[in-house]
C-alpha cells in the first residue's frame, strides 16, 4: 500500500477509526492488566511477609515457654 500523506495513512482508506481504535483498546487493556498484576503481586508479597513474621513470633513464643 502506498499513502501520499500522513493523513491518508492515519485514515487508512476509511478504516482508520477502527484500526487505531483497536490498537488503542488493546494497549489500554494491556496497561490495565499490567497494573492489576503488579497490585496483586504487592498484595501477595505483603501477605507472605506478614505470615513469615507471625511464624517467627510463634517460634519465639515456643522457645521462650520451654
Amino acid at each position: 500500500m502506498n499513502w501520499g500523506s500522513m493523513s491518508e495513512f492515519l485514515a487508512m482508506g476509511g478504516a482508520g477509526f477502527f484500526v487505531w481504535g483497536s490498537y488503542g483498546v488493546t494497549f489500554a487493556l494491556i496497561a490495565i492488566e499490567l497494573v492489576m498484576v503488579l497490585r496483586r503481586r504487592k498484595q501477595v508479597v505483603d501477605r507472605l511477609q506478614r505470615l513469615r513474621r507471625a511464624m517467627q513470633a510463634s517460634r519465639a513464643r515456643k522457645e521462650n515457654s520451654q
